[in-house]
């Protein structure tokens, strides 16, 4: 508990909560105190000022002091002052307390005020300190507004406190959601998804980690298929093997030249699936080693047409090349864009019909260059075309080795043209033919 996220925003929530409203109240607190003695200060001017005027007055209308101590008695029992008023030569003329009566310039603290005539002083006005302005009256004047702060600060913080344990629960949600979702991953759930409405960073994680599970459990579904499609590629050659070696050894058929070289081309079979796999295994773990240096790619288009021309022929399918007249130096491994040709010429032938024509063709684009392999034969379904690159996936779902070899040569082909740096794309449409384009890097 102590060790949760929960808990330990949740006591970050509070310290911020409670540094803010200490804050505050101290502010507040402190303003308050200055106010009052401000405003302390400004009324007792304001009385100073008043009691100037009114003894001015008074003195002008009577002509002297006599009679101002009853005045100044009421004065000082309405504003709770204490009031002295001296002549002009310096001598207590009235003293709201009368303890001072008579006296000859005491000494006294508080405001203190001449009183000028048109011709001279006519005495001074001493205020005491107003009581309200004591500390200890100050603290009995504070002391309401003080518990009103108090209060506002707790209800405040009952409030924040309140906000912060639904915006944790809130907040921490999709997170738990995501802690329980990543264990059933990990237990080997990989259906599970997080279901997030959130559009904020963490939302943001929950589509990632939807993304992530989908990735594995499409790869585990993919290996599941391909350890049934090696399965599958292998059981035929090795059927037929088994099937002669049993019949030779049984006596049913002599092991002539026509066995062996049954035996040998099912051998052979064997060997380039195997060839195939290690390859894609390298090119994919992207430890593909390539040898790459200036080549003539249009010699290399040549020299593949050549390759596939007699099958092509005995099917009854024109192969042709349409070549500018020329073309940059392409820095490649010749030896695997060779292999990128033959298997796209290959499945060119395979899937078009007697009278049927290919067309290869190259074309500098900028610092690439495409080569293109254009076929009139059946085309790809649309429901097709976005997997023909996956490993053993076939459009004819037979496996029939009429139509294809072992589902592994376009996958190659992507692969060893990414290696390159370069991408590789398929047009197609059903009843048309098909259109292989593949980038390979200008040499510098």
């Amino acid at each position: 508990m102590i060790h949760s996220l929960r808990f330990r925003l949740i006591i970050a929530f509070i310290a911020v909560i409670a540094v803010t409203i200490g804050a505050i109240s101290i502010f507040v607190g402190q303003r308050t105190l200055a106010e009052i003695r401000q405003f302390e200060e400004r009324r007792e001017q304001i009385l100073a000022a008043r009691l100037e005027s009114e003894l001015i007055r008074y003195y002008y209308q009577e002509g002297s002091w006599e009679g101002i101590q009853p005045i100044m008695n009421h004065i000082a029992n309405l504003y709770g002052q204490h009031i002295i008023v001296t002549d002009a030569n310096g001598t207590v003329v009235a003293d709201s307390e009368g303890k001072l009566l008579g006296q000859q310039r005491p000494d006294l603290a508080g405001m203190t005020l001449s009183l000028p005539p048109a011709g001279g002083s006519l005495g001074t006005l001493y205020v005491s300190t107003l009581p309200s302005t004591d500390p200890i009256s100050l603290w009995y004047l504070f002391g309401p507004i003080k518990q009103y702060v108090l209060w506002g600060c707790l209800i405040a913080g009952g409030i924040a406190l309140a906000i912060t344990l639904i915006l944790s629960r809130r907040i921490l949600s999709p997170i738990k959601a995501l802690t329980q979702a990543a264990r059933g991953l990990g237990a080997g759930d990989l259906s599970h998804r997080v279901r997030v409405k959130d559009k904020s960073e963490v939302g943001e994680l929950a589509q990632a980690f939807n993304s992530m599970a989908s990735n594995l459990e499409r790869a585990e579904q993919l290996q599941r298929n391909m350890v049934a499609d090696v399965a599958h590629e292998l059981r035929t050659p090795l059927s037929n093997l088994r099937g002669y070696l049993e019949a030779v050894r049984d006596g049913l058929i002599k092991p002539d030249a026509d066995t062996i070289r049954s035996l040998d081309e099912e051998a052979l079979l064997l060997s380039r699936l195997v060839d195939d796999l290690q390859e894609l295994s390298l090119a994919e773990a992207g430890k593909l080693k390539l040898v790459c240096q200036a080549e003539d790619i249009s010699e290399l288009i040549n020299q593949a047409i050549v390759a596939v021309r007699a099958q092509a022929e005995a099917k009854g399918v024109s192969v042709t090349t349409d070549l500018p007249g020329e073309l940059p130096s392409v820095n490649i491994d010749s030896y695997q864009v060779s292999q990128v040709l033959r298997n796209l010429l290959d499945n060119a032938v395979a899937h078009t019909a007697k009278g049927g024509s290919i067309t290869v063709t190259a074309e500098q684009q900028g610092k690439w260059v495409e080569v293109a392999v254009t076929d009139t034969g059946e085309g790809i379904p649309a429901e097709d075309l976005p997997h023909i690159f996956e490993r053993f996936y076939r459009v004819d779902k037979s496996r029939a080795r009429a139509t294809g070899g072992s589902g592994l040569g376009l996958t190659i082909a992507k692969r060893l043209v990414e290696a390159h740096g370069g991408q590789i794309k398929a047009q197609s449409e059903l009843g048309k033919g098909s259109r292989f384009t593949f980038t390979i890097p200008v040499s510098e």
